[in-house]
Order: structure tokens, then sequence, then C-alpha cells
């Protein structure tokens, strides 16, 4: 026994002595005889355990217990001064909140002039369902508006299209015209209201019928604000709700970029989406350098078409994704804003300071919410809302706890809205910035976010960017990747969810949702009813226009003018019509065709 356990101290020495020294680390002499008097001790009297079944990722070449995060990044068991660059300065790494680089975050103040938005995302059945839940929402103490449609909306087909059967209604508000735009905001002022709409192949139609609903309420387009989320590379990464090939679709986000800096100056005109690679199965740092590649290819598609990054820069926003490591997410937020700086001041030479801001929504992470034991959804979501409000969101989603089994229930609804507000007004998250800025393990993390980013920019670039990089099926395979080791670290119990794969109980299945085919029905009559009033020779001459322009190549306008092939102006003519979604889109699908992803090696 007694060479035993010499023997184990001597194992637990050398296994110090590597850690202090690993990745270049220098350690004071203090943190030295620290982990030489009192760790060493410690671990010889009680050894680690990893939490988690003790195998695979839980355990490093010695055997000896492995620490990670949920993307499967090895964690220090401390971090102290050593884990931080040799050159570090505050000013240079840091800075302050409202100055470059922006790690601290965009605004000096933080939260203390403006709380985050609190956007519930909503839509489901009918729009006359869907606008009762925007105002209770709104009277309840929301502060903007998130549209979710229907799947035959997102593909761009009209309700009554046989492609449509099955699904009217089930996954979001089903939207086919103008008119029935206009019962979806009924009583809501678009001027006064805040509105984001997770619409992409279809962003330009959906977009315009806003635009209509808000000049017919007598709005100034001048002075309307929200996001569409038009964001058509993260379809061909993670989504998959594409209709055209890459190149037309990129043409039609960079018309949406044109029109809306001349037209809309307050309306962000792109949400460049990380949430759906993670929800893909993604790491976070695959999620965070793949959302700002993909914000770095719309720039150069819009700078060889002429725009000025100066012009339509301000508007491009971004989404991302909250999941249940709650220092890993805090710290790509951080990063996100760092690297967005850095891009825009040196690859693009913006001169702009808004330019130079990164703004992002974020919604808490739909994938982690498990069906057993849904109430225990509740305790995730705060916690990712927690490390997002932390992390310095500008606005919120936070999901409700039946989401992994229908669309929510209005209760459901209230405790997602309720948990956003009490981390508001009662946790005190909100009284200072960054409050976690200059802890050694949040800037180490930072710092390991923005370098991992870069690397990924590397290869990208080598690639010839990321559509390139979809056709070759790179960002696709590594995103499957990390997805299969995530799934096989969780069967195998070395992942815990608690509730699903540990800690579980029988238990009845709730009330939830049920959305019924009547949806389908009312929407299909009434686009009989529209078809049979509207001028359809009219409609007919819109829609001839529209693909005449959208056969053109564009370039930049002239004078201050938009170019004469923008589809924009084009569209919003059909939508005046009353030509369909599905009418405009099938008439797109005339001119450019539709994808169709092949299978990669």
């Amino acid at each position: 026994m007694p060479n035993s356990r010499k023997s184990n101290g001597k194992a637990v020495a050398e296994s110090l002595v590597t850690d202090l020294f690993e990745n270049l680390r220098e350690p004071s002499d203090s943190e030295k005889r620290w982990a030489e008097k009192t760790l060493a001790p410690t671990l010889e009297k009680n050894p680690e355990k990893p939490i988690g079944a003790p195998t695979g990722i839980n355990l490093d070449e010695h055997g000896h217990a492995r620490f990670t995060t949920i993307s499967g990044m090895p964690i220090r068991r401390l971090y102290t001064p050593a884990d931080l660059p040799a050159d570090w300065k505050y000013d240079d790494y840091l800075n302050y909140p409202g100055q470059p680089p922006y790690t601290r975050g965009i605004h000096a103040s933080g939260y203390r002039g403006k709380m985050w938005t609190m956007r519930q995302f909503s839509g489901f059945a009918s729009p006359e369902e869907t606008n009762q839940r925007y105002k209770y929402l709104l009277e309840h103490g929301g502060q903007g508006l998130s549209v979710a449609f229907d799947l035959p909306t997102l593909m761009g087909y009209d309700s009554d299209h046989p492609f449509s059967e099955g699904e009217v209604g089930k996954c979001g508000v089903a939207i086919d015209s103008l008119e029935v735009m206009e019962i979806l905001f009924d009583g809501i002022d678009l001027e006064k209201t805040t509105v984001s709409m997770t619409i992409n192949s279809p962003a330009s139609v959906l977009w315009a019928m806003y635009l209509a609903v808000a000049e017919k309420q007598g709005a100034d387009w001048q002075k309307i604000s929200g996001t569409i989320q038009n964001d058509i590379l993260k379809e061909y990464i993670a989504q998959k709700e594409y209709i055209y090939p890459p190149a037309p679709s990129m043409r039609l986000v960079i018309d949406t970029f044109e029109f809306g800096s001349k037209f809309t100056p307050k309306f962000n005109t792109i949400s460049i989406s990380g949430y759906h690679i993670r929800e893909a199965g993604s790491t976070a740092l695959q999620e965070l350098a793949f959302t700002i590649y993909d914000g770095v290819e719309y720039v150069e598609w819009a700078r060889r078409r002429g725009l000025d990054v100066d012009e339509f820069g301000p508007r491009l926003s971004f989404f991302f994704n909250a999941h249940n490591d709650f220092f890993e997410e805090l710290a790509k937020y951080r990063a996100s804003r760092k690297i967005w700086y850095r891009l825009m001041k040196d690859r693009f030479g913006a001169k702009n300071q808004r330019t130079r801001l990164m703004r992002f929504h974020t919604q808490t992470a739909g994938v982690s919410l498990t069906a057993q034991q849904p109430m225990n959804n509740v305790a995730r979501v705060a916690l990712q809302a927690l490390a997002a409000v932390l992390g310095g969101t500008q606005s919120l989603h936070t999901d409700s706890y039946d989401e992994a089994l229908a669309l929510p229930t209005e209760e459901a609804v209230r405790i997602a809205l309720r948990t956003q507000q009490i981390i508001a007004y009662e946790s005190g998250v909100a009284q200072t910035v960054d409050p976690l800025g200059g802890s050694y393990f949040v800037e180490r993390l930072t710092l390991d976010m923005e370098k991992g980013a870069f690397d990924h920019f590397d290869k990208l670039d080598a690639m010839g960017g990321m559509v390139a990089a979809i056709e070759k099926g790179y960002p696709q395979k590594e995103i499957a990747e990390a997805s299969y080791q995530f799934q096989r670290a969780t069967e195998a119990k070395e992942k815990i969810t608690v509730g699903a794969n540990e800690f579980v109980v029988e238990e009845p299945s709730p009330h939830i949702l049920y959305i019924g085919e009547e949806v389908a029905q009312a929407q299909s009559k009434k686009l009989k009813s529209l078809r049979e009033r509207r001028s359809n020779d009219e409609m007919r001459r819109c829609l001839d226009a529209l693909k005449k322009a959208a056969a053109q190549e564009p370039k930049a306008g002239e004078n201050g003018q938009i170019s004469p092939a923008n589809t924009m102006p084009y569209i919003v003519a059909a939508v005046k019509a009353y030509a369909t979604v599905g009418e405009i889109c099938e008439a797109l699908r005339e001119v450019y065709g539709t994808y169709t992803e092949t299978s990669f090696a």
C-alpha cells in the first residue's frame, strides 16, 4: 500500500507539471506553490471525476478525468494570468464598452440606457389567430414581434398547392397574399412596433407585403424598423429551405440591401444567422465562424455589385443561438463583436463607425429542449437567456418549455416572456456592463473563439469564399461530424441531458397546441376569393415585368438611384396587384430554376 500511494503521488505530481505548462503557459511562482502544496494533496486524496460516464471524451490520454464544453473544447480546472497572452493589456484586448474593439459591448452604458428588446417568436395557424397572439404578447410586456411562417410559405408555395398539404399553419402562420398580411397586422401600428420576420428564400416577397401593409396604415418607410432574416447561405449550410440556386439567390439578397439602404434606412435587410447552424449540430465555434463568414460573403457580393459598404453595412445584423454551456456562449458573443470590428475595419475599410458594430439577436436553443420532463426546459431557457444578456445581446427570444412537442401554448409563451422580465427586472444583471469581463476564464475563452474563427476564415478564403465552400460541402460536412460526435457522447452518457439520458422518470404527456386541417381549408377559400376579385390582367403584367428585370444583370444605380434591374420595386408592384407568394416565387423559378443539393463524399 505505501508503494501504491507513493506511485499515485508521483503520477499526480507529473500530471500537474504537464498541466501547469501546457499551451506555453508561464505560471507564476505562487501558482506553482499552490499546485504543489495545496492542489496536489487534494487530488491525491480526492481524484477528480468526470461529469458523465468515465469514457471517451471524458478521459485524457493518461486515463485522467477530462472536462470539456458542450462543444468538446477542453477546460482547465483553474485560469490565472498565465492563461492570457504575455502582451495582454486592457486597452488593447478589451477596452471600454462602446469603444473598439467592442469586446465589452457596443453601448457605453450597457442596458442602463435601453433594455434589450424582448422579441418573442410567434406564428401559428391562421393570420387571425396569430394576430390575437401578437396582441396578447404586446399587452403582457413584449416589446417587439417576430413572425414564424409555416413551411409552405417558407418554401414559396400557396396554401392550396399540392405540396402544401398537411403543412398549412403547422409550424408557423400561413401567409399567401397582401390581403392575409393585412389581417396578420390588423390593429398593430407598424411605425411604432419593430417586427422581425424569419423568412429566407421568399424574403423579398414577404418584405414587400410588409412594406405595402405599412404604407396602407400610413406609416413612413423611412421610420419603420425591424428585420428580415433573408440569410440564404445558412439555408444551404443547415436549414435546407432554399428554392433557387446560390448565385440568383445571392442576387436577390443584394437587391434588398440596395433597396433598403435607399428607402428603409432603419430596417435591417438581413439577419445573418448562426442559430440554425447550431441547431443542425455545429459547435459554438463553428456557429461563430460560419455565421460571420457568411457576413463576409454577403459584403463581398454587395461590393462586386458596386455598393458602398458604409451605405448598406449599418443595416447588417446577426442572429445567434444561446445553448446550455454558459461560459462558452458568453465568450462566443463577446468574440463576435471583436471579430466583426476587425473585419469591417481591416478587410473592408469601413469608415462609418456603425458599419463596424456587431448587432445581434439571440434565441435560446430549441435543440436543447427535451420532450421528456418538459418543465425542466424552463430552467434551461433561463440559463441560456442569462448568458445572452451577459453577452450583450440587442434583442432576445426565449423558447417556451413545450416547444419540443408542438407550437407553444399561451401559458408556455407567457412563462417564456416572464423569464426575460425576471432577468431584466429582478436579477440585477442589467445594472452593470459586461460584469464577467476580466475573468481569466472568460477572457481566455473569448480569445480562443476569436483565434478559432480566423483559422476557419483562412480555410474558407482558400476555398474561394462561402458559396464555393458550400458547393464543395465543407461546412455541411463539418457540422455533420460535430453533430455525430455530440450524439455519440450523449448516447454513451458522457454528456448528460437531465431527464432524457439520466434522471429519467415516467410521466403523462402534457397538454399541447393542436393545429387542424381547417386552417388549410380557410386559407384555400381566401385564395379562391382573392383570385376572383383581383385584376388578373394587372397581376400578370406585374409578374412579366418582374421576370424581365430578374433576367437582367444588375449593376449599382447612378445618381442616388437603385439599379434598374433591382427586383424589389417589381415585387412590391406585384404584391400590390395581389399576386400571391406562390405566384411570385413561381415567376422567379421560371427565370432562375430550382436548386437540388448533391451528396458529398
